[in-house]
């Protein structure tokens, strides 16, 4: 039996709306992920400290407040630096058009805009794990 996929979900800068971090979390527990939320207002720092005590397969990044292409570069550098590199990293939020090419290459492995589907975002993050576990050995 294959265990659950855990995903850390974090609201990384000022932004304090985090309706959408809470209703993401929902769904992903739901689709019976174990899902560990941080709450607003997290550094990079500690969202990449929590995703290491914790053990995570997946950091979703929410956000609101126009920081994302910063944070998202800060947390992704922050996971490779703790050996982190097999965790994946997707964001979520309101996000530009022109800010997902950005994060892409800043190392989000996917993004998801507002009206982003939750059966998408669901099978993405169970497809992405799924290929890190075959590339990662243990």
């Amino acid at each position: 039996m294959e265990r659950k996929i855990r995903v850390l979900i974090a609201k990384p800068g000022l932004d304090g709306h985090e309706l959408g971090a809470r209703l993401i979390s929902m769904v992903l527990r739901d689709a019976e992920m174990e899902v560990i939320y941080t709450g607003p207002r997290q550094t990079a720092e500690m969202v990449a400290n929590s995703a290491l005590q914790e053990g995570v397969d997946v950091v979703g990044l929410s956000f609101l407040g126009g920081s994302q292409k910063e944070h998202t570069a800060e947390i992704s550098r922050l996971l490779k630096s703790k050996g982190m590199s097999d965790v994946v990293l997707v964001v979520g939020g309101v996000i530009p058009p022109m800010d997902v090419s950005l994060l892409k290459s800043a190392g989000a492995e996917a993004v998801f805009p507002p009206g982003s589907d939750i059966v998408e975002i669901t099978n993405t993050i169970r497809d992405l794990v799924k290929k890190k576990r075959m590339l990662t050995p243990g």
